[in-house]
This record gives structure tokens, C-alpha cells and sequence, in this order.
């Protein structure tokens, strides 16, 4: 394993560990939140992971391509980011318990954006 792989395993080690702690006792963010992060997730991520999140410059994030990922490592990511590549830590605009949420979502495949009828 090079140097750099090793890094980026052990960081995300690490990050999975920090996070295992919150994950048991994550509450739901209420109904207009959900709808904020259903759009976040579709908008910000998205523009990186793919506006369907089945890929882009970051990888995909659909349910089948986190299979393999434990639930902990992802809200980790979310919250943390990944040092030396485009993922940013979004710890400043989430809580931990949004990051599960989040993370949770994408393991079960993330829900549509509901859009209103203007």
C-alpha cells in the first residue's frame, strides 16, 4: 500500500472512530429540515458527486456504491471532509445528528427533493 493510500485509510480510521460515538443516539431533524438537507444534499453534493449522486469529480454515493462503507465512516466524512482531496468538512453548516440523517439516507437510497407547485 503506498504511502498516500495508507493516509487516506488511517485518516478515515480515525474519522470513523470519532463518529461511531454519536451515532446511536442521532434524533431526526423535523420535517422543514429534512426538506433543507434532502436539498442540500441534491445541490451541493450533487454538484460534486453527480446531481443523481451516481458519481462526478467525488464517487457515487448511491446506495449501492456505500454498501461496503460503514454508516460511521460516511457521517464521519460528512462532518470531517477528507484531508488532501475536494471533499470539505461540513461540520460548520451540520450537526452530527444531520450527518447520520444524511448518511442514513444515502445506505437506503436518498430521497427526491419534494418540490411544491408555485
Amino acid at each position: 500500500m503506498t504511502r498516500s493510500l495508507f493516509s487516506r485509510w488511517a485518516w478515515g480510521a480515525v474519522l470513523a472512530l470519532s463518529a461511531g460515538a454519536v451515532w446511536a443516539e442521532a434524533p431526526s431533524p423535523g420535517p422543514q429540515r429534512v426538506e433543507a438537507l434532502k436539498h442540500m444534499v441534491r445541490q451541493d453534493c450533487g454538484s460534486c458527486h453527480g446531481m443523481r449522486l451516481t458519481g462526478g469529480l467525488g464517487p457515487a454515493l448511491t446506495s449501492e456504491a456505500l454498501a461496503h462503507k460503514p454508516p460511521e465512516y460516511l457521517q464521519a466524512v460528512i462532518l470531517n471532509g477528507i484531508p488532501g482531496t475536494p471533499m470539505p468538512p461540513w461540520s460548520a453548516m451540520l450537526s452530527p445528528q444531520e450527518a447520520q440523517w444524511i448518511a442514513e439516507q444515502l445506505f437506503q437510497g436518498f430521497p427526491e427533493e419534494h418540490r411544491s407547485a408555485h
